[in-house]
């Protein structure tokens, strides 16, 4: 048997065929019409070897062409057995990939036809199994052979580019050939199988700038010296075309988008070569001025510009700083300026790149200069004084309209305005001196004491005459020169000792002086006795220069008996010119001493108790001891007068009216523990007697709070806080009674419950109203109620 080829193929099959003639050389041809000896033995169940008979295909290697659109089915190939004699009892079975579906089979003649159109991108072959069974009993007659078909590739698939768009960056400036980026594209055909997917790129758009390697996809400058600045973005379109490029192939496109990044390639310049500024003469150092700006069309770093004055007569006057977020050069007033003294300024301001890039060095200096000139305008500026303090001196008592000193203030505008001047009188409030407001002489008004102030810190104002807003302020410090005007004196008011067994040239006491005089005025001091009493045959006194002088006894055996105090005037002189004396007087006491000279009595007993005590303090103690003494008299005389009776006694005894009370106001139920006596004289029993002459008052001040509400008809309350109050006052008796029975009456709406001071008679009171005083009262209203009843039974 030999396999048969079909006739049925179409021209461009058989063409197909001649390409893969390698493939149909392959192709086998089975054929065995009986089984081999040498085959393959297998054991049956029986143990017998069985012969397995090899089968007899004939095929040849199977290709279907992708995408076929034709109107019959594709004849894919045939499948014969050597064992089919044509009378049709073999059945041929396609099983597998496809089977069925895609591919289906004549069960008589083996023939297979694809009934889809088939993909090769979507799968490139399909394996099958074929098998050859009896078409009575469907028993195996061989054996099931896979095979495969391969679909058979066809250009129907452009390139296609990974990106859609492409960003790509490249320095400006760069060199020709400069590597931008890589675009690639991939075709989905065979790339084993003829030229479907061998792809060439080229460039649509873009030229003359950039070119594109055919072979890899790489875009490269092909124009030198590309400036940013003149076009910064550049849109390029990228071809990839299959079949090597030639004609029929198929092609797919991208855009790339190319930015040139900048570079510093051109420096800073400034637009203009001259910049014009003013600022006020009053402008406060900081205070900015202008602006200047060099244009540099680099960006980023490389368009940083920083500015410098590099020259100019406003140096010193002027500075200049960089605004980075602007890019602009702040000229800022450095020290104050003077519109009189000069009105402008030149400056030379320098703008120089940051960064500098040293491939472009050779493009010239990245720097640039302007001038910069300033006016200065004329401000309305306040008076100026020539000096910023002034300081002058007085002598004390100077006679009213000394001259103390001058101050001067200008005007600095150029219209030299008229000046008038002031004191500031919150720095002169007792009105010591005045000033001239036209030349500003500063005079005295009335004599100075250095003694009492010593410097005078005053304020001058000075104000144009024209422009009353315009006032300048300067301290003015006047010192008071001191004169010889105070004599010195003692320094302590001295009380000296002698003993009467005082010895001959003994020194019992050392004297010093003070003056309030200025220490040039004042010592050194010169101590002597007046020239009556130089001779004085008791002390005399002995000059220490050193501001001390020592007083001695000149002759022994005094006596307190013949003389106890004598007197010795001393003249104290003082360094001044001219110099200035004054006598003081020195009392000396004799005293009585023991051998070792310690002081044991003077004739002024109480000066030797207490030696520290002042004769002021001894008047004191006199007055106190007199003023007792006095009130111990009065207190006796007021103690023998006789206190006229307080209470006018009615018909009834005072005793009975107390008792049938029955204890009424101190709240006790037991009317037998008062004795009569001690509500008379309550005080009598602590051994206080007090005074009968005299109508008793409040001793104290009752506790605020404690007393009712004015209005208050609570006669409970008002009873019991008259009990706190004795309770707490010490000088009130032991008993609560008396506070009631004394005192009763004040601040209570209902009057007095006692009848001792009462005028009337019990028929002219009405006591109804007891009955309404609650239960305490209920016993005194029923009494008051028997009372009437038993007269008017009688």
């Amino acid at each position: 048997p030999k396999m048969k080829e079909d006739n049925c193929l179409h021209a461009a099959l058989i063409c197909l065929g001649m390409l893969y003639c390698s493939h149909a050389l392959a192709a086998e041809k089975l054929n065995h019409s009986r089984p081999s000896l040498h085959g393959h033995h297998e054991k049956g169940k029986e143990g017998q070897v069985l012969h397995r008979s090899k089968r007899g295909w004939v095929w040849n290697q199977f290709f279907v062409i992708e995408e076929y659109t034709g109107p019959d089915p594709v004849l894919v190939g045939r499948l014969h057995s050597d064992i089919d004699s044509g009378d049709g009892n073999i059945k041929y079975i396609l099983s597998g990939e496809g089977a069925g579906i895609i591919f289906v089979i004549d069960d008589k003649s083996g023939n297979i036809h694809a009934t889809k159109t088939l993909d090769r991108e979507e799968r490139a072959q399909y394996t099958l199994t074929a098998q050859a069974v009896d078409r009575n009993t469907n028993r195996p007659l061989e054996p099931p052979s896979e095979f495969i078909v391969k679909v058979q590739d066809i250009n129907d698939n452009p390139p296609e580019f990974l990106h859609e768009n492409y960003h790509a960056n490249v320095p400006e400036r760069s060199n020709v050939g400069t590597s931008v980026i890589q675009v690639t594209a991939s075709d989905a055909d065979d790339p084993t199988y003829g030229n479907s997917a061998k792809l060439v790129y080229s460039i649509l758009e873009g030229q003359p700038y950039f070119s594109v390697e055919a072979q890899t996809g790489i875009i490269r400058t092909a124009l030198p010296n590309m400036d940013r600045e003149a076009k910064e973005e550049y849109h390029v379109v990228i071809q990839a075309k299959d079949m090597g490029g030639h004609m029929g192939g198929l092609s797919g496109t991208t855009k790339v988008t190319i930015t040139l990044t900048d570079v510093n390639d051109n420096p800073p310049k400034f637009p203009q070569s001259v910049y014009q500024m003013s600022v006020s003469e009053a402008a406060v150092p900081g205070e900015e001025v202008g602006r200047v700006k060099a244009k540099d069309p680099d960006i980023g770093e490389n368009g940083l510009v920083a500015y410098s004055i590099i020259d100019g007569d406003g140096m010193d006057m002027f500075e200049i700083t960089t605004d980075y977020e602007t890019q602009e050069g702040v000229v800022k007033l450095k020290k104050t300026l003077d519109y009189e003294t000069k009105k402008s300024y030149s400056l030379k301001v320098e703008a120089a790149n940051v960064h500098i890039d040293p491939k472009f060095i050779s493009n010239g200096p990245f720097k640039d200069t302007v001038t910069v000139k300033i006016a200065v305008e004329d401000a309305d500026e306040p008076p100026v004084f020539l000096k910023p303090s002034y300081i002058f001196e007085v002598q004390e008592n100077a006679a009213s309209g000394t001259v103390v000193g001058k101050v001067h203030a200008k005007d600095p505008d150029a219209a030299n305005s008229a000046i008038r001047y002031s004191i500031d009188r919150h720095t002169d409030l007792e009105r010591y001196f005045t000033i001239n407001a036209e030349d500003g002489n500063i005079k005295t008004i009335k004599a100075l004491d250095r003694e009492e102030i010593a410097w005078h810190n005053i304020s001058v104002f000075a104000v144009e005459v024209h422009k009353q807003h315009q006032e300048a302020k300067v301290p003015v410090a006047i010192k008071v020169v001191d004169v010889n005007d105070n004599a010195p004196k003692f320094a302590a008011a001295y009380e000296a000792f002698v003993c009467e067994n005082a010895r001959s040239n003994q020194q019992f006491i050392t004297i010093s002086a003070d003056d309030k005089d200025d220490s040039a005025n004042g010592p050194r001091f010169i101590f002597s006795l007046p020239p009556e009493i130089i001779h004085n045959p008791n002390f005399t006194l002995r000059d220490n220069r050193d501001n001390t002088a020592s007083v001695l006894v000149r002759r022994e055996g005094f006596s307190r008996q013949k003389q106890d105090l004598y007197l010795l005037p001393i003249v104290i002189s003082d360094g001044g010119m001219p110099p200035l004396s004054s006598t003081n007087t020195l009392t000396i006491r004799v005293c009585g001493c023991d051998s070792n000279g310690s002081l044991l009595s003077c004739n002024a007993e109480a000066y030797i108790l207490n030696a520290g005590l002042s004769t002021g303090a001894l008047i004191a103690i006199l007055a106190c001891i007199v003023i007792l003494l006095v009130i111990v008299v009065l207190f006796v005389t007021l103690k023998r007068q006789k206190k006229e009776p307080l209470i006018v006694f009615e018909e009834e005894d005072v005793r009975e009216n107390i008792i049938t009370y029955d204890d009424e106001g101190g709240g006790e139920e037991d009317t037998e523990a008062f004795d009569i006596a001690t509500l008379q004289n309550p005080d009598g029993i602590n051994g206080f007697i007090p005074r009968k002459d005299i109508k008793p008052e409040y001793q104290y001040m009752p506790r605020p709070g404690l007393r009712p509400a004015p209005n208050s008809v609570d006669v409970d309350d008002f009873i019991n806080t008259r009990i706190q109050e004795a309770d707490n006052d010490p000088t009130a008796p032991p008993y609560d009674s008396i506070q009631i029975y004394g005192y009763e009456g004040r601040g209570s709406v209902a009057g007095s419950l006692s009848s001792l001071e009462s005028a009337t008679t019990d028929s002219d009171l009405d006591y109804d109203y007891l009955q309404n005083w609650g239960p305490r009262f209920k016993k005194l209203a029923d009494l008051y109620g028997s009372k009437d009843t038993f007269d008017d039974d009688s």
